[in-house]
């Protein structure tokens, strides 16, 4: 790197050769003036006063302007041959603990370098007394012009300088704190730390200037002929406090979610009744013709029973179906179709009839299916009626 000054370091009667070496750089985007009608660059030219003309560098000097408007020339002799020790000299007039810098006074920051192989063994005596005391060395010197207050620290194995600002060079914060009374209440300062644990710390390499990159993408966009589009703006605090509590609460779960520590929602969220795919499956019951024998009956009568025991465990399991609608049993009406018509099992009939009816209107598969039954009972014994009026004939015929 380059050196911008060489000089000393003074500490106390020992004298070490150094080179002064920016610690920082400026990487700020910087624009050019020009004249919007043509693209035409705006340029300062320095120019006389008196006779209005353009003046070189090598031709500018210096000069203190006097209060009555009267220009005093000063060279750079002039300033040479100041009796000033620290003119070419950092020279160290403390050493203190680190927290009694205060970091308004910070400025810009050096690398001090050793100048020759003779300098190494001074340096690194300096270096190593500053850690092992766990101070800083504060010192003045000479650049550009003034005297500036110094502070020397170790960083890595490398002496580095802060410039300081001189104490009658900070402003007083007079009128910059709230007015009046302000009382904060415990849970807000909980929550304030809720946040700030929550934000943890942070690793310093990782920070970037974003502000820097999206300009450059501009430049790069506009360089290369494509549309720029304007950036969706985002929802900004606007300065504005409505609710201090609700605010930290927001920014507490912010941070979480930005680092991922943001509790999810259990899955399997209502499945406390049942799913569509466990509804029971269930069979209408097959229609038979008003002519069938006995043993159709009887197989219609088996089939009625297992449909109602199977109605009776779909009702358990749900009312309704996917779309909504109700279920509707039919197992009553086969029964009232297979039953013949017999005038000793009419109000048996009728009780059938009704339990059926109650049964096709309301969706109740298990009533269906006892209404089936009855009628198969009242079938069996309208034949039984039937075979003993037979006998009976027969028997009379006989006796005659």
């Amino acid at each position: 790197m380059r050196s911008i000054w060489n000089g000393a370091i003074s500490f106390g009667l020992v004298s070490i050769p150094i080179k002064l070496v920016n610690a920082t750089e400026n990487h700020a985007i910087h624009f050019r003036q020009i004249h919007l009608a043509d693209g035409g660059r705006i340029r300062y030219r320095k120019v006389c006063e008196l006779d209005e003309e353009e003046v070189s560098g090598g031709e500018i000097g210096k000069a203190y302007e006097d209060a009555d408007g009267t220009m005093i020339p000063i060279t750079d002799e002039d300033l040479a041959q100041l009796p000033l020790p620290t003119a070419k000299t950092i020279e160290i007039v403390a050493f203190v603990p680190a927290d009694q810098i205060d970091p308004l006074q910070m400025d810009a920051a050096y690398y001090l370098s050793a100048n020759g192989v003779p300098a190494a063994k001074p340096y690194t005596l300096l270096r190593e007394a500053l850690k092992r005391s766990n101070k800083v060395a504060v010192a003045k010197y000479a650049l550009r012009g003034r005297e500036r207050l110094g502070m020397l620290r170790v960083v890595d194995d490398v002496i580095a300088m802060h410039g300081l600002l001189w104490p009658d060079e900070i402003r007083a914060p007079e009128g910059v704190a709230p007015e009046g009374d302000v009382t904060v209440r415990d849970a807000e300062l909980d929550l304030a730390d809720a946040l700030m644990d929550t934000l943890g710390e942070v690793d310093m390499d990782s920070l970037h200037d974003d502000y820097r990159e999206a300009v450059e993408e501009l430049i790069a966009a506009k360089a290369s002929g494509e549309e720029v589009r304007p950036a969706e703006s985002g929802e900004g605090g606007g300065g504005k406090v409505i609710d201090l509590i609700a605010a930290l609460e927001s920014s507490v779960r912010a941070a979480k979610k930005s680092r991922g520590e943001e509790d999810t929602a259990a899955d399997g969220e209502g499945d406390g009744g049942a799913d569509e795919g466990d509804m029971a499956e269930v069979h209408p019951i097959r229609k038979t013709s008003s002519g069938a024998s006995g043993k159709s009956s009887a197989k219609t009568s088996g089939s009625a029973a297992k449909t109602a025991k199977t109605a009776k465990t779909a009702k358990k399991a749900t009312h309704r179906t996917p779309t909504g609608k109700t279920v509707t049993r039919s197992g009553g009406s086969a029964a009232k179709k297979s039953a013949p018509k017999s005038t000793g099992t009419k109000k048996s009939t009728s009780t059938a009839k009704k339990s059926s009816g109650s049964g096709g209107s309301g969706g109740s598969g298990a009533s269906g299916g006892r209404s089936a039954a009855k009628k198969t009972t009242a079938k069996k014994s309208a034949s039984s009626g039937g075979t003993a009026k037979k006998t009976a004939s027969s028997r009379k015929r006989a006796s005659a």
